[in-house]
C-alpha cells in the first residue's frame, strides 16, 4: 500500500472538455509527479447507467484509491452493451478522476479538489458528437436528461473548488493548474508548481517621456474588464506651508497603470470568507480569512528590481480592501453589497515617474512579455505629453454626465436630524467611557440612467487632484477615488509609515477667507485633540510588528491644503521587525484608525449599531502589494463607487462621508463637515447634498 494520494476530480456536463482537460493537466503534472487517471465513461453500465456508474465508481475505484490501494473494477463494453474485462487503476502521488458525477455527493468526502468544467450548451453538444457522434447521437437527449436529474438533486458546481470555462482554445489546463495552486489542500502536493510563483525574473525598460496618464491608460487598458490606475494626480506645484512641497512630492511622484492580462494575470474578489482567484478561464474558491490568503501570496521578495529603479512597486497585486474586512481584525461580521476585497495580479505594468519625467515598463519574463513591451512602448510614444495645471490632458469626453442628462439625485442613509441624533448617541457612549472618539459615517446613494464611470473619474481628478487618487475597474464595479490620505506604507526594507488625517475645513475662493479658515483649523483645540488621539491609536497599531523603540512621530498636526479642503495631517514612522509576516502587519492596522476612532475594537462595535449598514469600499484601503514585499495603501475616502445595474438598469452610485465625534463636538459643525467632504464629488457630478 502506498501513501494516500491527492485526488482531483474533474466534473461537468457532457461535451465540456473534461477528458481533454484531464489528459493535458496530467501531462503537465507528470513533469514533477507520478500521476494516475480514471475515466468514468469506462464504468457507466450503459446509456441508462449514470447513477449506477457513479455508485460503482465510488465503491470500487475511489474508495481503495483514497486509501492508497490499487482499484480493481469491471469495465463496460459499449459495443456489446454488457460488462467487459476487469481492470486495475494504480494509486499514485496524484490521481485524476474525470467524468459526469466524478464529484457527486458520495464521492466528495474522498476528494481533495473538485474542478467543474463548463461550456455553452450548443458547444458542448457539438464537441461531444464530433468525438463520439456515431454512437452517442441517438442517446444524447437520454443522457442529458440523466445529467439534469443528477444536478437537480446534487448541485455539484456549487461544491467545486475550481470552475473552468472551457473554450477549447488550449488555455484551460494551464489556467486550471494555476488555480489549483491556491487550494490549501494541495499546497504540499504542488510544491514544484508553487515554486513558479517565486524566483520570477523582472524585465524592465526605461523611457524618457512624460505621457498623459489618462490617454496612456485608455490606450493600454481601455477595453480591459479588470484594470487599475493608481493615479498621483496632485502635482507639487505651489506651496502650502513649510515642508509641504516635500511631502506632496514624495506621495505624488509615481502613477501605476496595469490590468490582469498576460501569462501571469489574475484577479481576486473576496466576499464573506471566500476568496475567488481567477486565472484566465479558471476560478479557484478558497475558504478562509482574506489576510491569511494574502500572506500565502505576498510578503516575500520574489523579484530583483532594476538598477536605479526609484519606485517600490515591482509588479504584484493592486486594488482595494473594503471596510468589512474588519471582521478579521476584531470587528463584527457585516455583509456588504460589494466584494470585501478586489485585486488584480499584474504581471506587467507601467510606472510613471512624475519627478524625473520617465516611464518604466515592467513585465515578468514570459512568452508574451516581449510583444507586450513593444505595444506599451508604442503607446507611450504615441501619447501626448502631460500638461496643464495638474499635469492632466483630458480626452474630448470629459463630462461625467451627458449634457442633456439630469444630475443624479442623491439620498442619504441619514437625514440631518437622524445624523445629529447619532452624534448625540456617540457622545453618550463617550461619556459612558466606551470610546474616546467615534468616526461616525453615513452613505449617500443614487441611481442614474446615464453615467460613464471613466468620464466621471477624469472630471473628479481634474476638479480635486489628490496624491492617492485611483481608478479601479472590476467588471461592472468601478471605484473612483481622490483620496489625500495614506493609510499604511511598508517599504521593501521594512520602513513603515502611516499618515492619518483628522480635522477639515473647506477652501474659499477669497484668499483672506481661505487663510482664515486655514488658521481656524490650525488653532482648533478640538481638531488637534481628534488628530492626536488617532496618532496614539496608530502608534499602538504599528507597534505590534515594529522593532521596539522604532515608533516615532515625525510630524504632528500639520496643515495640508487641497483643491477643496484644508486638512490636519500627522506622520507616524516605524521599522518592521525582521521576519514579521507582512500581511499580518497590515491586518494589525486595518481598518485605518482615522476611520474608526479609539479604542478601535469597542468603537467599531458602537459604529455598527449607529450606522445601521455596511460601508463597503469606503473607509477601506486602496493601493498595491508588490512582489518585493512593499505595500502602499491609501484610505478609501472621497471615493465614488459605481455599480453597473445590468442591461437596461440604472447604474448605482454610492459615496461615504463622515467625521470624528468627540465629547465637545458641536452637532451642527459635524454635519457641515460631512457636507464639505462630499462637495468635491457631488459638485463634479452636478449633484447637491440631499436635503
Amino acid at each position: 500500500m502506498t501513501p494516500a494520494p491527492v485526488i482531483i476530480a474533474i466534473d461537468g456536463r457532457s461535451g465540456a472538455g473534461k477528458t481533454t482537460l484531464a489528459i493535458e493537466l496530467a501531462a503537465t503534472l507528470r513533469n514533477h509527479h507520478k500521476v494516475s487517471m480514471f475515466h468514468l465513461e469506462d464504468i457507466y453500465p450503459g446509456w441508462d447507467g449514470l447513477s449506477a456508474g457513479i455508485e460503482r465508481y465510488v465503491t470500487t475505484v475511489l474508495a481503495p484509491l483514497s486509501r492508497g490501494e490499487a482499484a480493481t473494477w469491471v469495465s463496460w463494453d459499449w459495443k456489446n452493451h454488457c460488462d467487459g474485462d476487469p481492470r486495475v487503476t494504480l494509486p499514485a502521488e496524484i490521481v485524476i478522476v474525470e467524468g459526469v458525477g466524478a464529484a457527486a455527493a458520495a464521492a466528495r468526502p474522498l476528494l481533495d479538489a473538485v474542478i467543474w468544467a463548463d461550456s455553452p450548451d450548443g458547444e458542448r453538444r457539438t464537441r461531444a458528437l464530433a468525438r463520439d457522434g456515431e454512437t452517442y447521437e441517438p442517446f444524447w437527449d437520454q443522457w442529458a436528461g440523466q445529467e439534469a436529474e443528477l444536478l437537480a438533486a446534487d448541485d455539484i458546481p456549487q461544491h467545486a473548488h475550481v470552475r473552468v470555462l472551457n473554450r477549447a482554445d488550449g488555455t484551460a489546463p494551464a489556467d486550471a493548474l494555476q488555480a489549483l495552486t491556491y487550494l490549501p489542500a494541495l499546497t504540499t502536493a504542488l510544491v514544484p508548481e508553487l515554486s513558479s510563483r517565486r524566483g520570477l525574473r523582472l524585465l524592465s525598460e526605461r523611457i524618457e517621456a512624460s505621457p498623459d496618464p489618462a490617454v496612456l491608460f485608455r490606450a493600454l487598458y481601455g477595453t480591459s474588464a479588470n484594470a487599475v490606475w493608481l493615479d498621483s494626480s496632485l502635482r507639487p506645484a505651489g506651496a502650502d506651508g513649510p515642508g509641504r512641497e516635500t511631502h506632496a512630492a514624495e506621495r505624488s511622484r509615481f502613477s501605476i497603470l496595469a490590468d490582469d492580462g498576460g501569462t501571469f494575470g489574475q484577479s481576486v474578489l473576496h466576499s464573506s470568507g471566500v476568496t475567488r482567484v481567477t486565472a484566465g478561464c479558471a476560478t479557484a474558491s478558497v475558504s478562509g480569512q482574506f489576510f491569511r490568503w494574502l500572506e500565502t501570496v505576498w510578503g516575500r521578495k520574489a523579484v530583483r528590481c532594476p538598477e536605479d529603479y526609484p519606485c517600490e512597486f515591482a509588479l504584484g497585486w493592486l486594488g482595494y480592501l473594503g471596510y468589512e474586512l474588519k471582521r478579521e481584525t476584531g470587528g463584527r461580521d457585516v455583509r456588504s453589497d460589494t466584494p470585501d476585497a478586489g485585486l488584480i495580479f499584474a504581471g506587467r505594468g507601467v510606472v510613471l515617474d512624475h519627478t524625473d519625467n520617465t516611464v518604466w515598463l515592467l513585465a515578468l519574463d514570459a512568452p508574451d512579455a516581449t510583444e507586450w513591451l513593444a505595444q506599451a512602448r508604442d503607446a507611450v510614444t504615441a501619447a501626448p505629453e502631460a500638461g496643464g495645471g495638474n499635469g492632466v490632458v483630458l480626452p474630448a469626453a470629459t463630462a461625467a454626465m451627458p449634457a442633456d442628462a439630469t444630475p443624479p439625485a442623491f439620498a442619504g442613509r441619514d437625514s440631518e436630524a437622524s445624523y445629529k441624533r447619532k452624534i448625540a448617541e456617540a457622545q453618550h457612549q463617550i461619556a459612558e467611557g466606551n470610546s474616546y472618539e467615534i468616526c461616525l459615517t453615513t452613505t449617500l446613494s443614487a441611481e442614474a440612467p446615464a453615467l460613464e464611470p471613466w468620464a466621471a473619474y477624469l472630471a473628479l481628478r481634474r476638479r480635486n487632484p489628490a496624491p492617492f487618487a485611483s481608478y479601479l475597474r472590476f467588471g461592472g464595479l468601478t471605484v473612483a477615488s481622490t483620496s489625500p490620505e495614506r493609510f499604511l506604507r511598508i517599504a521593501s526594507d521594512g520602513g513603515m509609515r502611516a499618515e492619518p488625517i483628522k480635522g477639515t475645513r473647506r477652501r474659499a475662493a477669497d484668499p483672506d477667507t481661505d487663510a482664515a479658515l486655514r488658521h481656524d483649523l490650525a488653532t482648533s483645540l478640538k481638531d488637534r485633540a481628534e488628530n492626536i488621539m488617532i496618532v496614539d491609536l496608530l502608534r499602538n497599531d504599528l507597534s505590534h510588528f515594529a522593532e521596539p523603540g522604532s515608533v516615532t512621530v515625525s510630524r504632528l498636526c500639520e496643515i495640508e491644503s487641497y483643491a477643496t479642503v484644508h486638512q490636519l495631517v500627522s506622520t507616524i514612522d516605524a521599522v518592521l521587525l525582521p521576519g514579521s509576516p507582512r500581511a499580518e502587519a497590515v491586518a494589525a492596522c486595518f481598518p485605518a484608525g482615522s476611520m474608526t476612532g479609539a479604542p478601535k475594537i469597542s468603537t467599531m462595535a458602537i459604529l455598527d449599531r449607529l450606522e445601521e449598514g455596511p460601508r463597503g469600499v469606503y473607509s477601506g484601503a486602496i493601493g498595491y502589494f508588490s512582489l518585493n514585499g512593499a505595500t502602499d495603501l491609501a484610505v478609501a475616502i472621497r471615493t465614488l463607487v459605481v455599480q453597473d445595474g445590468g442591461q437596461g438598469e440604472n447604474v448605482r452610485l454610492s459615496l461615504g462621508v463622515g467625521g470624528a465625534i468627540t465629547a465637545d463636538s458641536v452637532p451642527q459643525d459635524e454635519y457641515e463637515e460631512i457636507r464639505t467632504k462630499a462637495y468635491g464629488v457631488l459638485s463634479t457630478l452636478g449633484s447637491t447634498f440631499p436635503d
